[in-house]
């Protein structure tokens, strides 16, 4: 039990390392297109019954789209994704502290996936997001930002073993 409440903390951390990277990455001008509104609004109709738009960007605001998506963004990040963590490590038998970063790092490298074939489809941008309706970075600002996701992953599970060895 302890080391799902680890790895809650390590996805809620790799989160907001996340956030940090894509804000970084959106001032230099490399975004995935992908905001805290859209995934609101994606989720409040989601839960209407309605899993693709022809385009979220077009789709109309729901009420708190921008605080529903940064708690979805936190749940999904730091709940349902850093939980499967602990299984990863077992199935791929990185579970040393020198190992937890070259692990977190490549668990955040595989949840790239997630955008790339679930959020940017369902957003009606195609897969990979190669349809984007604007100038966008739809490949490499996810694979980025997951990779800090996965650094913020690894950090707190080096420091866990740290402090309780």
């Amino acid at each position: 039990m302890e080391i799902l409440v680890i790895a809650m903390i390590a996805g809620i951390v790799g989160a907001v390392f996340m956030d940090l990277v894509e804000f970084q990455l959106e001032r230099a001008g490399y975004s995935s297109g992908v905001t805290a509104a859209y995934v609101g609004r994606w989720l409040v109709n989601l839960l209407n019954g309605k899993w693709l738009h022809k385009d979220i960007e077009k789709t109309p605001a729901v009420r708190h789209e921008v605080q529903l998506g940064m708690l979805f963004h936190f749940i999904v990040g730091g709940g349902v994704v850093a939980l499967l963590y602990p299984a990863f490590i077992q199935l791929v038998g990185l579970q040393t502290l020198s190992t937890h970063l070259i692990a977190g790092i490549s668990y955040g490298l595989l949840t790239s996936v997630l955008p790339w074939l679930i959020l940017l489809p369902s957003f009606g941008w195609g897969w990979f997001g190669m349809k984007t309706p604007f100038e966008s970075e739809p490949v490499i600002a996810p694979l980025l930002s997951h990779t800090a996701y996965g650094l913020g992953i690894g950090v707190v599970f080096i420091l866990y073993e740290v402090f309780t060895a």
